[in-house]
């Protein structure tokens, strides 16, 4: 090589580019660590602190606090997406339904941030909202089976299934280390209620725009919320 050669423009780019891909993969790794404790309230900064790297260089690389977010709980949402398929292979729809059920607030219980991930809406994150789209219309396939095998009471709603995780992401929340399996004995309770005959009627579920609403305030601060689409 020419002394004097000035080096290429890959040989000077390639190593910014691996360390930048370093810095990417420690704030998802600090992400994964921080949201799983505090929720996904956790600021920013918390992040940043976890990673090493300073604020600028988390909004580099994700410009949006739900665009990490997305990148940090992706495998969480295939996961919850595949515990809807299982469900679904169960030759007993009811064991199915009350298994998945029972799986999912575990993956709440074991991860404050995926708690809330179940509860919030992200509209910019196109790819994890495309995910828990599939996983709730496999989930409205796996109520249906539920349903015509008697088991499951008549008038559940898949709204309800939300407000499962709102209340179950609340249990979790409150009792913390101090009482880390209550969680358990709630979530065994509502399944009760939820298997048919039906102790008496229910009020009418929220509607669909309500409860969209409801999961863009629930949502962690730094995330917009815009407001759902009237109908026209």
């Amino acid at each position: 090589m020419n002394p004097g050669a000035q080096p290429s423009d890959d040989a000077a780019v390639q190593p910014l580019r691996s360390d930048a891909e370093r810095n990417r993969e420690r704030i998802i790794a600090a992400g994964r660590t921080v949201f799983r404790r505090d929720g996904l309230n956790a600021s920013m900064a918390s992040v940043a602190r976890g990673a090493g790297v300073g604020i600028a260089t988390i909004l580099r690389h994700f410009p949006a606090k739900d665009e990490l977010v997305a990148a940090v709980f992706t495998d969480r949402m295939d996961a919850y997406a595949d515990a809807v398929a299982v469900a679904l292979e169960d030759p007993d729809p009811w064991q199915g339904f009350a298994a998945f059920i029972e799986t999912a607030c575990a993956m709440q219980a074991a991860d404050h941030g995926f708690a809330d991930v179940l509860t919030t809406t992200f509209p910019s994150a196109k790819a994890l909202e495309q995910r828990r789209n599939e996983a709730c219309e496999a989930v409205v396939q796996l109520i249906d089976r539920a349903k015509a095998t008697g088991r499951l009471r008549e008038d559940f709603a898949p709204s309800d299934l939300v407000l499962l995780h709102m209340a179950n992401a609340g249990v979790v929340g409150a009792t913390g280390e101090a009482a880390p399996d209550a969680w358990r004995r709630v979530v065994a309770l509502l399944i009760q209620s939820f298997e048919a005959p039906a102790r008496g009627p229910l009020p009418a579920p929220p509607e669909h725009a309500a409860l969209y609403k409801a999961m863009h305030r629930a949502g962690p601060a730094g995330i917009p919320a815009p407001e759902p689409r009237k109908s026209t």
